[in-house]
């Protein structure tokens, strides 16, 4: 008898328990407000790693891209949209947010128009780190990279940066005061400024005696300021809602897109060459010419690489060697 009171006792206490573990777990997951702003950004650290916003309407780079999902669905993104993984959406770590780029996988020829509204990857290796739907389009979801390139729609960019300055942000527009591309790239030197830690703080970092070697820049670029687009507060509503179209267009690829860790480029061959050397013991390093906007580069560069497995491995290993702005490229 006593046995089955104490049995009694323990079932009736059990039930309310399990009420409340039911109550709490059929609760939903509170949804997330977007306040979308329009966001440059200071130049901020991540793991040691210096990164530097900016806006770039000529920005065309190839890469290794990666992707995210489920993770972070409904979660606010870094310019305060809502991350939706069934979105054309894409994080990169220097472009505005929002704004509108075309991604081409070089495999395969698939091409569509992301919107970057993240900050990320912040993996030496990646280049850009596209939702989850975005690698389904292009063809990579399975495999988890891809060989990229990344251009900047720049007319579109535009129109919708200036209609988010004049008539969108509520908070005032930060546009990072960043060194020019070709120092922010350099070979052996790295560039000092702020500090944004995980945690928020913000920190100075050294900027004194520091030098750098020019990187060749895009074969696009444009040196003159580019011009705001005027809109009106009606288009400002629509550009601030514009999502990309979910269309893949075939497009020719051309080259042989192998991959390569590029450690500098250099306007003096000699230390091209002497940049050659520091590398001989970690891999086979070459110096090739190439002339960009009419100005003869000296480019550095280890490979071609077999996969992009082996090509990561490659970038840890010339980073180690000192050579911290050292990237992936497809060429």
């Amino acid at each position: 008898m006593t046995n089955s009171k104490n049995k009694i006792i323990q079932v009736s206490l059990l039930i309310p328990l399990l009420c409340f573990l039911v109550s709490c777990g059929s609760q939903p997951r509170q949804a997330q407000v977007a306040h979308p702003t329009y966001k440059v950004g200071q130049p901020y650290q991540v793991s040691g790693e210096w990164y530097y916003p900016r806006e770039d309407y000529s920005y065309d780079e190839t890469g290794i891209a990666s992707w995210y999902g489920q993770g972070f669905h409904g979660e606010r993104t870094a310019n305060g949209e809502i991350f939706n993984k069934d979105e054309l959406t894409a994080a990169h770590p220097t472009l505005p947010m929002p704004s509108l780029a075309r991604v081409t996988n070089l495999d395969n020829g698939r091409s569509i128009v992301v919107r970057i509204n993240d900050r990320g990857p912040f993996d030496k290796g990646r280049l850009i780190d596209l939702s989850e739907r975005g690698a389904q389009l292009l063809g990579f979801h399975g495999q988890g990279t891809a060989k990229v390139r990344v251009q900047v729609l720049a007319d579109e960019s535009k129109a919708i940066a200036d209609a988010m300055r004049h008539y969108g942000s509520q908070t005032p527009v930060q546009v990072a005061s960043a060194q020019p591309f070709a120092q922010q790239n350099a070979g052996f030197e790295q560039a000092g400024n702020l500090n944004e830690g995980p945690e928020g703080q913000v920190e100075p970092a050294p900027i004194a005696g520091v030098s750098s070697q020019q990187l060749e820049p895009p074969s696009n670029t444009v040196e003159a300021e580019p011009k705001p687009v005027r809109t009106t507060p009606e288009i400002h509503r629509q550009l601030e809602a514009t999502q990309p179209v979910p269309e893949v267009v075939q497009l020719p690829v051309t080259g042989h897109n192998r991959i390569y860790v590029q450690a500098g480029a250099f306007t003096q061959h000699e230390n091209a060459t002497k940049l050659q050397q520091h590398l001989a013991s970690v891999g086979h390093a070459t110096v090739s010419e190439t002339a960009v906007n009419g100005v003869k580069f000296y480019r550095v560069r280890v490979g071609p690489i077999a996969n992009v497995g082996q090509a990561d491995g490659m970038l840890k290993r010339v980073s180690k060697a000192g050579i911290a702005k050292a990237r992936i490229i497809i060429d």
